[in-house]
């Protein structure tokens, strides 16, 4: 069983009025007070610090050839090939920081090396190869003629292949960010930002940004030959600093706002004369427009990370992020999307699973989580592996034991032994990357850095290795104990809720690892008409994710406001007063401001304490009021009752009544005034339902399903049914937010096979109404009854 999630608050130390005065001239329309808090608890103290975070402008980028003589060796290569017309390859990397360092390099070099001709790429294939450089992508790099190979966001650890290269007469210049060799490798050059000291504003580059570098100090060594300007590239390096979960701070926050501000510039232009149309399209079919992080974070990362995940071969992604052909660009982006909806259903299928195996294991005498399948995609094992470590507060290392033993490109014969790859993602400040490299003798391969990692080995060695990273993890950790928690920074009320607010958090963005999205508590709240559905894909099919819609609304405000819960059905909302944590966001595509929930727990502050989540010291006031089909209006009561006067169908219906009552308010009654029921025919209210369509579809108009409902005076279950009945006689019901579209597309033998259909609906009404007569006269005795059995009220009936 998981543990309960561990709540913090950031600490708060008040700014002085000086800062807050300072941080309100950036928000005119707000008092400034949140932004300023988060700011000052994040380290910005000083208006030197604040003007060069918020303002791009006042802030003085690092030289390339900070790097030092790694920059110069790499540059003075460059230039020897660009001299004697060498040919070179770049060789990246499949995750989207991997993908756009490519593309950055094939943009950048681009302007001094033909491409296709004098350049080339080389993406390993996610299901066939490692990270990394590889003897047998050297050999076909060397038949090609290649003299120079250029990795991005990748190659630090390679000293077997680099010296590979060096025998085929191949040099070699590394750009990466990742771990350090003991030693530096035998290449041309190695410019990695984990030489510079920790404090150097270079040191957070992803491996996008390491690119960008090196092509910025080509175009200041060689100034007149580039046709495009370096700036250009920035949308690239935004998309993959964000997308790979860097430190936004220094020059890493610096291009990412700059590269944010080209992203949007060249989204709002129309879509035949954007410099990018893949990146466009791409941003159309999650229905964002490029100008928040999120974005990135949620839109254009995971689907170019999903190509790879899904296919294996991300290569044909640096043409869709760089290619000016519009229509090959559109049928790429789609593929790409394809391939993200792949992803979802299948990241949700292994979750299910690995949720499973979770129950069977006993966390408490678990400090690293490692579990196995032969079903398992390995493409989507990180993605779970984090949600995983997330969920526990423990480190998580997923592996796949499917195929027949042949791994990361290597040709091994039928008779080698199993091997499982898979992927490990840390939590709670745990270095994975040193646990994992620690235990390298029991592994084939493994590569990554603290807070993720992927591995190989041998399927025999897999208890050895849980066991032998377990023991590791107890004895460094000493009497510590791994719980999952999460941190709120701030704490308000849904009246704060809105554009002010989020307009004055902004000042934040770009946000990432040591500058994240801030995190609202709202406490004593609760959620009102929830819905949940499957997400639809961009040609309007079901994708197998769950979102939960539903509005927030706490003492502070008579409003509602909207919010969204990704991967949770509504029945997880909890019923009555609760607490929850959220970031406050903006729908560019609803136009609206609304809130994604993090983390909701019962309210710390309620006095509804028992194992039911209701106050058990009532009074004697009656509970219910039964006002059915009262002649004369009813008497004024001090405290008004929740009324309900819709007749219910079932006892579920009325024991969540029952339960809206006794959470929000302890001394709030129900009035049960529902009036006997006026039922029409079930045949006319099919031929209403027919007729309601018809209409719908000819005037192209759209319909909510309240309207529906109140209009024919049914049920959601039994309009459900009334739904596919109608699909029978050629209708199609799409759902496009809250509304039903409805068009008709009639078949002269559609009606003979949706016989059954209309039958079942049919049934379907007379059973509600059979229900809805039971309920207008059952008497309140009974009614009490069944509330008493279920252990609602105690004795305050």
């Amino acid at each position: 069983m998981l543990e309960q999630q561990q709540w913090t608050i950031a600490a708060t130390e008040q700014p002085p009025e000086w800062f807050i005065q300072a941080v309100k001239q950036h928000t005119p329309a707000s008092s400034g007070i949140y932004a300023a808090q988060l700011l000052w608890q994040r380290g910005i103290k000083d208006h030197q610090q604040l003007t060069a975070f918020i303002n791009h402008k006042a802030y003085q980028p690092a030289s390339p050839f900070e790097f030092g003589q790694e920059m110069h060796l790499a540059i003075a290569r460059l230039q020897q090939a660009y001299n004697i017309k060498e040919k070179i390859a770049i060789w990246g990397d499949f995750d989207a920081d991997g993908i756009t360092a490519t593309s950055v390099l094939w943009d950048g070099l681009g302007q001094f090396f033909t491409q296709n001709t004098q350049l080339i790429y080389y993406i390993p294939n996610r299901l066939k190869e490692s990270h990394g450089l590889n003897n047998q992508g050297i050999d076909n790099l060397a038949k090609q003629g290649c003299k120079l190979i250029v990795t991005c966001d990748t190659g630090s650890t390679n000293i077997e292949e680099i010296i590979y290269a060096k025998q085929l007469s191949i040099d070699v210049i590394v750009t990466d960010h990742h771990t350090l060799p003991t030693e530096r490798p035998p290449v041309a050059a190695i410019i990695n930002p984990r030489y510079l000291p920790r404090e150097h504003q270079l040191f957070n580059l992803s491996g996008v940004a390491v690119a960008y570098k090196l092509v910025e100090g080509l175009y200041q060594t060689l100034p007149n030959i580039a046709r495009h300007p370096l700036e250009d590239l920035l949308d690239l390096v935004a998309v993959g600093l964000i997308a790979d979960l860097v430190q936004l701070t220094g020059d890493c926050r610096y291009l990412a706002q700059l590269g944010i501000q080209r992203l949007q510039a060249d989204f709002q232009q129309p879509a035949a004369a954007r410099r990018r149309p893949g990146v466009g399209r791409l941003l159309e079919l999650c229905q964002k427009s490029g100008d928040r992080p999120t974005d990135i974070s949620f839109g254009l990362g995971p689907r170019i990370n999903a190509v790879s995940r899904i296919q294996g071969d991300a290569s044909f992604c640096v043409e869709l992020l760089t290619s000016r052909d519009a229509k090959r660009c559109n049928e790429l982006a789609e593929v790409t999307e394809l391939a993200n909806t792949r992803r979802k259903s299948l990241q949700k299928d292994v979750q299910a699973q690995v949720a499973q195996k979770l129950t069977q294991l006993d966390l408490s005498t678990t400090s690293v989580i490692v579990l196995e399948d032969p079903q398992w995609p390995a493409g989507v094992l990180g993605l779970v592996a984090g949600q995983v470590a997330q969920e526990t507060g423990r480190p998580t290392i997923l592996l796949s034991t499917e195929g027949d033993g042949g791994d990361e490109g290597e040709n091994l014969t039928s008779s080698s032994p199993p091997l499982a790859r898979g992927s490990a993602r840390s939590v709670n400040s745990v270095d994975l990357y040193q646990l994992v490299k620690d235990q390298a003798h029991l592994l084939h391969r493994f590569g990554g850095h603290p807070f993720a990692a992927g591995l190989s080995l041998l399927v025999e060695n897999i208890p050895l290795f849980t066991a032998a990273i377990n023991q590791q993890l107890r004895q460094s950790l000493g009497s510590i104990t791994l719980t999952p928690s999460v941190q709120a920074d701030l704490t308000v009320t849904v009246a704060d809720l809105g554009k002010e607010l989020f307009l004055e958090l902004k000042l934040l963005e770009p946000c990432g690892m040591a500058n994240p999205v801030p995190k609202l508590l709202i406490q004593n709240c609760w959620f009102e008409n929830s819905w949940h559905r499957n997400q639809q894909d961009w040609q309007g099919k079901k994708v197998q994710y769950i979102k939960t819609e539903f509005d927030i609304r706490d003492d502070s405000s008579r409003s509602v406001f909207p919010g969204i819960w990704w991967g949770h059905y509504k029945d997880e909302l909890l019923i009555g007063r609760c607490d929850c944590i959220a970031e406050l966001d903006y729908n560019t595509f609803k136009k609206r401001y609304e809130i994604r929930l993090i983390a909701v727990r019962p309210s710390v502050n309620s006095a509804l304490n028992t194992r039911n989540g209701l106050n058990p010291s009532y009074s004697l006031t009656p509970l219910i009021l039964d006002w059915r089909n009262l002649t004369t209006p009813h008497s004024p009561l001090p405290t008004p009752p929740l009324l309900l006067e819709n007749c219910p169908t079932n006892w579920d219906d009325l024991r969540a009544w029952l339960r809206r009552c006794l959470t929000i308010n302890s001394s709030q009654q129900l009035a049960i005034a529902w009036s006997k029921p006026n039922h029409q025919p079930p045949n006319q209210i099919w031929l209403t339902l027919v007729g309601i369509a018809k209409y719908l579809s000819r005037t192209n108009q759209l319909v909510t399903r309240v309207q529906l409902l109140e209009k024919i005076g049914i049920t959601d279950q039994t309009l459900l049914v009334g739904i596919k009945a109608l699909k029978y006689l050629g209708f199609t019901v799409k759902r496009q937010d809250r509304y039903l579209q409805i068009t008709w597309h009639p078949s002269d033998n559609a009606e003979n096979f949706g016989d059954a259909a209309v039958a079942r609906f049919l049934a379907a009404v007379r059973e509600e109404q059979f229900q809805q007569q039971y309920f207008a006269e059952v008497p309140l005795s009974t009614i009490v009854a069944i509330a008493s059995s279920d252990n609602y009220v105690g004795t305050r009936f």
